[in-house]
């Protein structure tokens, strides 16, 4: 397979992958070893020259000091290399992908890993969190508010936890639209297990993300990290169902945090499950009974788009592999070349879809082999 390869990586981008995943040192030792750099004015190129004992008279502590003399450039440059050899694109804080958005959250990660559609960072990205054990109810009321949301061209964000993040992830992708994961572990870590096909799906039409590296095992610890990016990925959190000390909670504190919206879906008052909800409305979160509920809150910000009845209809005819297709198209145009490349396709497979596609008035062919998505109603 291919590999895309953007532009070639700048000192800083390398140095800060290399402490990133240097044991030991976490996002207050790089926040000291930068605070440094930016005081004494130090060129950005000269990050990978600095010894260690000259580090220790900047004022860096010794084991700061030790990560940032032992960096090594040509070692991150293959570590970027390994990384895409893996499917993952890492991107730092100091790259132009990075979201604007993110950088005026809490605590901002230093790096992430990404595996998919890396322009959902820059969309209109709500996020919905909610219990791992939800009532009918809550599932319900998760599946029509995400749903909607989808249709109207929201990106969804959530954890890929069970419960209400794997809701969410799921109608999004059925309703045609777009959905980040988080995760509490490496992007290549799938957790909790069962949900194996959905980060398949999530990777291959969404945008897996994580603060950790490939291979890190998922841990307790790791969580409540991960739920600072889920808010700081969004304009808004709505929590569907928390109990009093739920780890959604936690998520809407960043959200507060970071100035973002605090969106809840009122339950019922007897219930464990709402007792977390029914706080946060009560310390002023928006009480949410349908998507018009968030969505009004932006129409300074964000035009949703209306998907019609009959392309509805048409995109639930798709078969899987079809719809990875309209996925695909619905960014633009591309030939079967790069079609191939983006679905790791056998060429039989990639031709048989293409043929039911402009079978189905869903797909048109151009002159280069290109293909175009026009999507007619399905017969």
């Amino acid at each position: 397979m291919t590999i895309n390869m953007p532009k070639q990586w700048l000192p800083e981008q390398l140095w800060i992958l290399s402490l990133h995943e240097t044991t030991g040192i976490g996002w207050e030792s790089i926040r000291s070893l930068l605070a440094i750099v930016q005081y004494q004015g130090i060129a950005y190129d000269e990050l990978f020259r600095i010894p260690e004992e000259t580090w220790l008279k900047l004022g860096a502590q010794s084991r700061q000091a030790k990560a940032a003399g032992n960096v090594n450039i040509q070692q991150a440059n293959e570590r970027v290399h390994q990384l895409r050899i893996q499917g993952v694109e890492p991107i730092s804080y100091f790259h132009d992908e990075y979201p604007t958005l993110m950088k005026e959250s809490v605590k901002p990660p230093w790096m992430i890993y990404t595996i998919g559609r890396r322009e959902l960072l820059h969309g209109f990205n709500i996020a919905i969190v909610g219990s791992r054990s939800p009532t009918a109810y809550g599932r319900v009321m998760c599946e029509r508010i995400a749903g909607t949301l989808a249709e109207r061209g929201v990106c969804l964000v959530s954890g890929m936890a069970r419960g209400i993040d794997g809701f969410c992830h799921r109608e999004a992708l059925r309703h045609g639209g777009s959905t980040i994961a988080v995760l509490g572990a490496g992007p290549d870590m799938i957790y909790p297990p069962e949900h194996h096909i959905l980060h398949r799906d999530i990777a291959e039409q969404g945008l897996i993300v994580s603060e950790f590296p490939p291979g890190t095992r998922p841990s307790p610890g790791l969580f409540p990290l991960r739920n600072r990016i889920i808010a700081g990925l969004t304009r808004g959190v709505l929590i569907v169902e928390a109990a009093e000390k739920s780890g959604s909670l936690i998520t809407a504190d960043y959200a507060l945090d970071s100035g973002r919206d605090v969106f809840a879906v009122p339950g019922q008052v007897t219930s464990p499950k709402s007792s977390g909800t029914l706080q946060l409305i009560k310390n002023g979160a928006k009480p949410c009974g349908d998507a018009e509920d968030i969505l009004e809150e932006y129409t300074h910000l964000f035009v949703p788009t209306s998907l019609t009845s009959a392309k509805k209809e048409s995109y639930e005819k798709l078969t899987k592999e079809e719809r990875k297709i309209y996925v695909i198209l619905e960014q633009g145009d591309a030939s079967i070349d790069e079609l191939q490349q983006k679905t790791s396709w056998d060429f039989g497979l990639l031709h048989s879809v293409l043929l039911s596609l402009v079978i189905k008035s869903q797909v048109k062919s151009l002159s280069g082999a290109v293909y175009a998505w026009i999507g007619g109603p399905v017969r």
